[in-house]
């Protein structure tokens, strides 16, 4: 009984561990989505000033840019722990309340199942392991593998490039992270407990 006690035990704790890392997530998403736009609204307005004034600041545009990227994947991030992401009802309506929640038990592993992809998928492409072997020499690394991501900076800001890049890694944890929160809720698992900070009305979700 006691053995069969310890197990169970183990597997809630790894369930609130779960959950807790996602809303910790969400939370620190929450800042940075407030902090990007204030940062991008920033850019903008500076942007019209000076181009007023003619006197335009050449690196703002680029700088609007990736601030613009930053937020798509963070805020794509949010949306997914808030369930805010789109969903093709036209079938699933149709359902039973039963296969209903099965079909959307699938939807959130497929979820968690691509961000799962996306994590193996960037770190082929950014290498660590590789990089490290190499010393921490993006050249080297590029003249061995052709891998030239540590190599390359952008235009104007001249800015390395991979740090820039790091939105796709981050994505990709926190968006498998918000889907394991997601599907141990749909199973049943662990109860569902409203988002902190954000303000949803029933009509906001659609998955």
């Amino acid at each position: 009984m006691i053995e069969q006690t310890i197990p169970a035990n183990r597997a809630f704790s790894v369930r609130r561990m779960v959950i807790r890392a996602s809303s910790a997530l969400l939370a620190v998403e929450r800042l940075a989505l407030m902090g990007l736009m204030y940062v991008l609204t920033g850019l903008i307005l500076v942007n019209v000033v000076t181009r007023y004034a003619r006197f335009p600041i050449y690196w703002i545009d680029e700088s609007a840019v990736y601030c613009v990227v930053w937020l798509t994947f963070v805020g794509a991030s949010a949306m997914t722990r808030l369930r805010l992401d789109f969903a093709v009802t036209m079938l699933t309506e149709r359902l039973s309340a039963r296969h209903q929640k099965i079909a959307k038990v699938i939807s959130t592993g497929l979820v968690v199942v691509f961000g799962a992809a996306l994590i193996v998928t960037c770190m082929l492409w950014m290498d660590p392991v590789g990089l490290a072997r190499a010393g921490f020499d993006g050249r080297k690394l590029a003249a061995e593998t052709f891998n030239f991501l540590y190599t390359e900076h952008t235009q104007t800001l001249n800015w390395p490039t991979w740090v820039l890049y790091l939105t796709l890694p981050i994505f990709a944890v926190s968006m498998t992270v918000h889907g394991l929160a997601n599907l141990l809720e749909d199973l049943g698992l662990v109860p569902r407990v409203p988002p902190k900070g954000f303000q949803l009305s029933e009509l906001d979700g659609v998955n």
